[in-house]
């Protein structure tokens, strides 16, 4: 399976980041890719303003999502991103949707919400209460993280239990001391607990760090950005997938069970 990432900043206007996805899911569909990775978040982004992405919510089949369905719907590729999907008056669910052949096929609610580092997400987003969905994309199973729970390993565990053996994450990690070291930390340890590919595109900016990757099953960085813009792809291998998970059986050597979730 190709896959792709694509790396941006996130404008405070929703129409130019609508064009910047179309952009990149034409770039990546004639480049054979089979998968598209996009940042968290991105309908709308200030520095000068935390709440715009809430305020500026939409609906899912709104004015954000229709053109990119439609950019979908004579292809094979599946694009996945977050946006805010209005809830109730004020407030947002910080939504990951997966868009293949003019469809949403998959969607799923932020669980672990970013209170943490003097940010509180919860303050005007509500979390989810349900695990979310695996896909298929060209033979893979594919599961579906978003950022702040790439910090929690029962959760990309509880995805590799299930069958996943890629697991994509959007996200926008805020700078911060040693917020580069966490990032390529926690993505190299998600991928040795579950023996997952990982594919993570982050948001670059001036508050987000960027520094998306694709990381193999054994920790190993196979691409990267640094902080600015880009569109990048790697390989994945299920023959290599099932060479690591022969050498490291990790999943099946546990002796304990994952407590529920939730």
């Amino acid at each position: 399976m190709k896959v792709a990432i694509g790396q941006f900043a996130v404008s405070h206007l929703w129409q130019e980041n609508v064009q910047t996805c179309l952009h990149y899911m034409d770039t990546a569909q004639a480049d054979g890719a089979d998968l598209l990775v996009l940042p968290e978040a991105v309908l709308a982004r200030d520095d000068n303003d935390p709440d715009l992405s809430v305020k500026s919510a939409q609906a899912v089949h709104h004015e954000f999502i229709q053109p990119l369905c439609e950019q979908s719907r004579n292809n094979q590729l599946t694009t996945i991103l977050t946006l805010h999907v209005k809830t109730t008056a004020g407030r947002a669910a910080n939504t990951l949707l997966a868009i293949r052949k003019g469809e949403v096929i998959a969607r799923y609610q932020k669980l672990h919400l970013y209170d943490a580092f003097n940010v509180q997400e919860s303050r005007l987003v509500d979390a989810g209460n349900a695990l979310p969905p695996l896909i298929e994309v060209a033979g893979f199973k594919v599961g579906l993280m978003t950022c702040y729970d790439l910090r929690f390993p029962e959760m990309a565990l509880n995805l590799a239990l299930a069958g996943a053996e890629v697991l994509v994450l959007p996200a926008a990690w805020l700078r911060g001391p040693n917020k580069e070291m966490h990032w390529s930390t926690l993505l190299a340890a998600r991928a040795l607990d579950t023996t997952c590919y990982v594919v993570a595109s982050g948001e670059c900016g001036n508050k987000n760090i960027g520094h998306s990757q694709i990381v193999d099953p054994l920790g190993v960085v196979m691409a990267a950005a640094n902080q600015r813009p880009a569109l990048f792809y790697a390989e994945l291998e299920s023959q290599y997938l099932s060479e690591v998970r022969a050498m490291l059986p990790v999943l099946k050597n546990r002796r304990f069970a994952l407590p529920h979730l939730l």
